[in-house]
């Protein structure tokens, strides 16, 4: 029946609190956590969450219980992200709303396809920030929360992008080729070198999962596979460094960002 913050998100608890968030302000709540074995109210909740696209975890309630901490929960509560999540089309129309404006702005967007740990996205969404890039696109599920410890990474960063959660990154990247971007997608073994790709141009920086990279979807709708040469032994780049590189080697025409 009430609102608390715990370490990583804010936490919404109560049947009524909880089906309200999820009605109103769905794009920020990260998951919802409904008690095993519940019927009636919950199984609507669970109904509403799904049609908003949002992941639901079923824990005992003992799970919810050292959550809430004293206060009445109901057996429902979901995790907020401490930072709005925005729709994808109203992203793309603030940046830039027409075509002619895109190619004339030649705008740097973000796109991370399953990132899993949070000091990687806030360290990510730092980099993002610092090479000028103005939208981050980020999987509805699958992705890391955008939590406590994203946001300690990201040094405040995370404040001052705005990121879209669509429900399909595929069919994001497809609404940013329409938009007039083109789409480079971070791989080891790609077919152009970061220093040698044409990054004058609106540009949108995929960047995957720690160990698993891009997923094949994914990188089948980019427009090129971008790799990153290495000389030592190492096999592969911490995917923030990797994405450090990508977005700072896409800004290095643009003067007015660095």
């Amino acid at each position: 029946m009430s609102s608390d913050r715990n370490e990583d998100h804010l936490l919404v608890l109560g049947r009524r609190p909880v089906r309200e968030a999820l009605e109103h302000t769905p794009d920020r709540i990260e998951k919802v956590l409904l008690q095993r074995q519940g019927g009636g109210e919950l199984t609507e909740i669970r109904r509403i969450a799904a049609q908003a696209g949002v992941q639901v975890q079923f824990v005992p309630v003992g799970r919810l219980r050292q959550l809430a901490r004293g206060i009445t929960h109901q057996g429902a509560a979901a995790l907020m992200a401490p930072v709005a999540y925005v729709v994808l089309d109203d992203l793309l129309a603030s940046v830039a709303p027409t075509l002619e404006e895109v190619k004339q702005r030649k705008p740097r967007l973000l796109v991370l396809d399953g990132m899993q740990d949070p000091f990687n996205f806030g360290a990510v969404l730092r980099s993002a920030v610092a090479s000028g890039v103005v939208g981050v696109i980020v999987p509805r599920s699958g992705m890391a929360p955008l939590n406590a410890a994203a946001m300690k990474a990201s040094a405040g960063a995370a404040g001052r992008v705005p990121i879209a959660r669509p429900a399909s990154i595929v069919d994001a990247i497809h609404q940013l080729k329409e938009r007039g971007y083109w789409v480079a997608g971070a791989d080891v073994g790609g077919d152009v070198s970061v220093w040698e790709m044409a990054w004058d141009r609106p540009m949108a920086v995929v960047i995957g999962n720690e160990a698993k990279g891009i997923r094949p979807a994914v990188l089948t709708a980019c427009d090129y596979r971008v790799r990153i040469p290495m000389t030592g032994p190492a096999e592969s780049l911490n995917a923030s460094v990797a994405a450090g590189i990508l977005l700072f080697a896409a800004a290095r025409m643009d003067t007015s960002s660095l």
